[in-house]
């Protein structure tokens, strides 16, 4: 039977800390925490990123809206013009429509993925370079550790994480 690590790592981080403590106690270690929902909420590469997104994806965003748009205007033609249209010009339009649905649709879903595809490898960039951040303040401020997420209370003594984001400011991109 196959087992998931993700459920030992709190348990790992509760023992490491557990082993940890009474020698911080004592004067030698020195831990930080950084909060990385927050960091990666307020990085300037997260803005940077998103604005990136936002200029690569909007014309194709425009044009979608605008086919939607067009859509919608063709299926009001055909419910308030059906009624008088010949048969086979109402016909012509039901196939219009259903074509440009069809169509619409394939070119949502693929700007749905392109769009998810590219977030995410801007979202990786930004984790790599918090991550290498936050590992060359803890080997710079000499950080015996650096802990994350789900500690329950973490001081404003040890929460790093506005250092983190000012180093990240300052190395921009």
């Amino acid at each position: 039977m196959e087992r998931s690590v993700k459920p030992l790592i709190p348990l790992v981080a509760l023992v490491a800390l557990a082993l940890v403590l009474p020698a911080q106690a004592a004067g030698g270690v020195k831990i930080g925490f950084v909060n990385i929902g927050t960091v990666m909420e307020k990085a300037p590469q997260a803005d940077t990123a998103r604005k990136a997104l936002q200029k690569e994806f909007s014309a194709r965003e425009a044009r979608l809206t605008a086919e939607r748009d067009a859509i919608i205007e063709l299926e009001k033609k055909l419910k308030t013009d059906g009624e008088v249209m010949s048969e086979s010009k109402r016909s012509a339009l039901e196939r219009e429509i259903v074509k440009r649905k069809r169509s619409f649709n394939r070119a949502q879903d693929e700007f749905k993925e392109d769009l998810n595809l590219r977030r995410n490898e801007e979202l990786n960039k930004i984790q790599k370079k918090v991550f290498e951040t936050i590992v060359k303040l803890a080997k710079q401020d000499k950080y015996d550790l650096i802990v994350t997420e789900r500690v329950l209370y973490a001081s404003d003594r040890i929460d790093i994480t506005d250092k983190v984001l000012k180093e990240l400011k300052k190395s921009k991109r």
